[in-house]
């Protein structure tokens, strides 16, 4: 049960659902009047928590800067849009009390306590018996004498967040050029030689020196270009990654709270 006790330690603290997760964080409380014990805390969600809904403390549990209470993220997220600067009407409690499965009377939560003393008696009137004072604009942990008002505003909390936001991968393939080389190649040619005979070569003269028909055959050679490829490494290509720092500009709206006075100053004009 939450109590005056925890109000400092519930402003600003983490607000978890009933399975566990992380909805938002508590804003300010709201206080009966008549007990001056907490009855309603106003949870911020959304990326900046600029979105409130209200939600019953009648069944949170407050551990440590944790307070979890009995309902989704997605039902506090969808409970009735009622102006958070405003003092909650009996219409507006009986309202949010229907809409998170709770019954009411004139804004006042049922439960077996309040239903034993009703009977045939007077209905409850809202007005006296069980009216709401807003937390906005009060200092929650003074007691009821004090007569200083806390002027509270907010302020805009910028952090980040890491997501991804792109991929880059490495694909080769193939692709066919043209390429030309210069080889140098070898031939050979037929040079006709003519030698007279002499006494040195009279013997190889004599051997041919029958009058007939005779053939010689020399063979010819020549070299070709021929084209073959091989695959050969060139380079190592590798994807790398960098961090760069840049600044950005967000924005967002934030509330303050202001204090007017509204009386006699006691001076004689």
């Amino acid at each position: 049960m939450i109590t005056q006790s925890d109000l400092q330690t519930i402003n600003g603290a983490d607000v978890y659902e009933s399975n566990g997760g992380k909805i938002g964080s508590a804003g300010q409380v709201y206080l009966d009047n008549q007990t001056g014990e907490p009855e309603w805390v106003s949870v911020r969600t959304g990326m900046f928590g600029t979105k409130e809904s209200f939600v019953p403390l009648s069944d949170a549990s407050l551990t440590g800067d944790r307070l979890q209470i009995p309902f989704d993220k997605d039902r506090v997220k969808g409970a009735p849009r009622i102006d958070s600067d405003a003092e909650l009407s009996p219409a507006d409690e009986d309202e949010l009390y229907t809409y998170y499965g709770l019954s009411s009377v004139d804004g006042r939560l049922i439960t077996d306590s309040t239903t034993a003393g009703h009977g045939d008696g007077p209905p409850v009137e809202a007005a006296s018996e069980y009216s709401r004072e807003q937390a906005v604009g009060r200092d929650t942990t003074a007691s009821s004498s004090d007569n200083a008002l806390t002027r509270s505003e907010e302020r805009l909390v910028a952090g980040t967040r890491t997501e991804q936001s792109g991929t880059a991968r490495l694909r080769k393939y193939v692709v066919t050029e043209q390429q030309s080389v210069t080889v140098p190649v070898v031939r050979e040619e037929v040079r006709l030689e003519r030698e007279p005979i002499t006494n040195g070569n009279v013997g190889d003269g004599e051997d041919g020196a029958v009058i007939g028909e005779e053939e010689h055959e020399l063979t010819l050679h020549a070299e070709r270009p021929v084209v073959s490829t091989e695959a050969v490494a060139v380079e190592r290509v590798r994807l790398n990654k960098e961090t760069v720092t840049e600044q950005e500009t967000v924005g967002g709206e934030v509330r303050k709270e202001q204090i007017e006075f509204d009386g006699d100053t006691g001076k004689n004009r």
